[in-house]
């Protein structure tokens, strides 16, 4: 490794450049997008040439420079031309460093646009308030709902005004869809989808019917009409516009968790009995309880009297039963054989609730005191088994978690930094560093419901979907893969499977809030993404005075709602007027492909 401030020659004067600070996934899919799809000069700040995916970085054509840094400090800062990048991107280190580089980088320019990645997202936005012209955002935060959709087999949604936008494929496509996003479907080979695919509009066929008719009448000859009708001969080979169809669809509101209120409240009084007991405590109250209830039963059945035995049973579970005085009866009212029995029994189950609850009190505080992690227990059932306790790992906890879908941690690194945030939730966590299959049996594999495997590598992230599938072969299983070529593969294989990569969609969004533009979500078409973006007509955007056409010439840009400036609450879907120019304060919700929005931004920076 370089040291700081030696061994790495400073970069050649350059100007109006960005600078990516990192040599991780994100790094590496952000120089991706940077240098194909928007064309712009970039240098690379990488804390080691030799590791991570900085060997991959250094051969990316379009990379002006690589800079070998120890951390982005001062004189890293000055080594990459700071003072005259127009953009500065910081997608590696803890909140802490890519604050602090943040801030060094503001003073060294203080019109450079920054973008930093944060964990902590109320971190992140009060930080927004001390940059100029910054922002703040979490690349685990803006891929885990796709992973958590994908667990769930629900389409993963954007929120845009009052609506979801979800992705719908073949058979689950309505009438009323906003528009077709993807076309050529075939999960052998994915790499034949085409994403916003050219279409044709509503009335492409009457303009195809006007243009046989003329004023005298048709313009085809009776032959050439003949010809048209007849069927028209089968190709030996498909066509290439087969396969599946994928469009794009609004909701009124967020798709439902499929989890039945009844399945979900025995979990959570399970879990809350799992949380304060241990097995034989377990044991003892439930035995307690049965006897309890038993004699309760046995109460009422020979009283009759609800009320009555209500009283009595709670006077027997505090220890101040009157006890029948010899003679005082005739065995009917509160004396009688196996009234007194019953009452013997609850008296003394309640005397063992005293100690149980001690033992309990006494448990829980020493557990939390050696910080010993949960173990799911028995109980655990139709949960989601969530491989790796990363920053990824863990937002998919807390979006799962938040939808009442029972779950269960796996990580085999005990030093996590995401063990204490779900263990906060009151997830179970297996922790061992043993053989996986040991973890995922100790996870309850066989009666999960969904395994998510998140972690850092793809080779544990596929021997983890392999072990889930030689005891589940029925399981749902989503992979964290960052190579195509290796994720297609998975797809042409295995069934009920999901794979996402992080950095791919976090990426996109990383490169619009460099280039200035607001990225509201991204939505998953298998191993692509799709860019759900609202754009702000202003002085200075290039956006004033173009019409829809305009935005959708480009090519991989359609505009999905306009929010007209003198109503800016309404938002108008598939606004019909095509020609209308947006004036300022007009806003226009679009959906792009990762390429469609780079041409869409060079288009309006020639316009302003």
């Amino acid at each position: 490794m370089t040291s700081e401030g030696w061994g790495t020659p400073p970069v050649e004067p350059i100007g109006q450049h960005y600078i990516v600070c990192g040599g991780n996934a994100l790094a590496h899919r952000l120089v991706l997008e940077l240098v194909e799809h928007y064309e712009v000069p970039v240098v690379v700040l990488v804390p080691d040439r030799t590791r991570d995916h900085a060997p991959r970085i250094e051969q990316l054509d379009g990379v002006a420079a690589v800079v070998e840094y120890a951390g982005v400090t001062e004189e890293a800062l000055r080594a990459v031309r700071v003072e005259t990048a127009r953009g500065i991107a910081l997608v590696d280190g803890n909140d802490q460093e890519n604050i602090h580089a943040a801030l060094s980088a503001q003073g060294h320019n203080p019109n450079i646009r920054i973008v930093l990645r944060m964990f902590n997202q109320r971190l992140g936005s009060n930080i927004e308030r001390l940059l100029r012209n910054g922002t703040a955002l979490s690349g685990s935060a803006t891929a885990a709902p796709a992973f958590a959709d994908a667990a769930l087999s629900r389409p993963n949604s954007v929120q845009v005004g009052d609506r979801f936008l979800h992705i719908a494929y073949d058979d689950d496509i309505a009438a009323d869809r906003i528009c077709v996003v993807a076309d050529r479907i075939d999960r052998q080979d994915l790499g034949r989808i085409r994403l916003l695919p050219d279409q044709e509009g509503d009335s492409a066929s009457f303009v195809r019917l006007a243009g046989e008719f003329g004023d005298g009448g048709p313009i085809r000859s009776a032959t050439e009409a003949r010809r048209a009708t007849e069927p028209a001969p089968v190709p030996d080979e498909p066509s290439p516009a087969t396969g599946g169809v994928a469009a794009l669809q609004t909701l009124p509101r967020e798709p439902a968790v499929r989890i039945p209120w009844w399945r979900r409240l025995r979990w959570r009084l399970l879990d809350t009995l799992r949380f304060f007991t241990s097995a034989r405590l377990r044991v003892v109250l439930i035995t307690a309880l049965a006897a309890v209830l038993f004699s309760f039963g046995l109460l009422w059945y020979l009283n009759g009297d609800f009320a009555w035995t209500f009283y009595a049973s709670l006077l027997d579970l505090a220890g101040a039963a009157q006890p029948d005085q010899p003679g005082a009866g005739d065995g009917s009212g509160t004396g009688g054989t196996w009234q007194r029995v019953a009452q013997v029994v609850i008296t003394f189950c309640g005397i063992t609730f005293a100690p149980v609850a001690t033992a309990i009190m006494v448990e829980v505080l020493a557990a939390g005191r050696r910080g010993q992690h949960r173990n799911p227990g028995a109980g655990t059932r139709d949960h989601v088994i969530v491989v790796g306790l990363g920053n990824v790992g863990t937002r998919v906890v807390e979006q799962l978690h938040g939808l009442g879908v029972p779950l269960v941690g796996l990580e085999s690194d005990p030093q996590a930094r995401g063990i204490s945030a779900v263990r906060a939730l009151g997830v179970p966590v297996v922790v061992d560093d043993g053989p996986l299959a040991e973890q995922l049996r100790r996870a309850r594999l066989k009666h999960s419901r969904a395994v998510v495997a998140v972690s850092g590598d793809d080779a544990t992230n596929l021997e983890a979907a392999l072990e889930a599938r030689a005891v589940r072969p029925d399981v749902r299983v989503v992979l964290r893969l960052f190579d195509d070529s290796f994720a297609s593969h998975v797809y042409a294989t295995l069934d009920n499977v999901a794979s996402r990569s992080t950095s791919y969609l976090a990426a996109p969004a990383f490169a619009a809030a460099l280039m200035g533009r607001e990225v509201l979500g991204t939505l998953s078409v298998f191993r692509h993404v799709l860019l759900i973006a609202e754009l702000t007509a202003e002085l200075g955007t290039g956006l004033i005075g173009l019409n829809r056409h305009d935005l959708e010439d480009t090519g991989g840009v359609r505009v999905l709602a306009v929010r007209l400036a003198r109503a800016p609450q309404l938002l108008h879907w598939n606004y019909a007027d095509r020609t209308r120019t947006l004036e300022p304060g007009d806003r226009v919700v679009v959906a792009t492909t990762r390429s469609g929005l780079a041409r869409l931004n060079t288009t309006l920076t020639e316009n302003s």
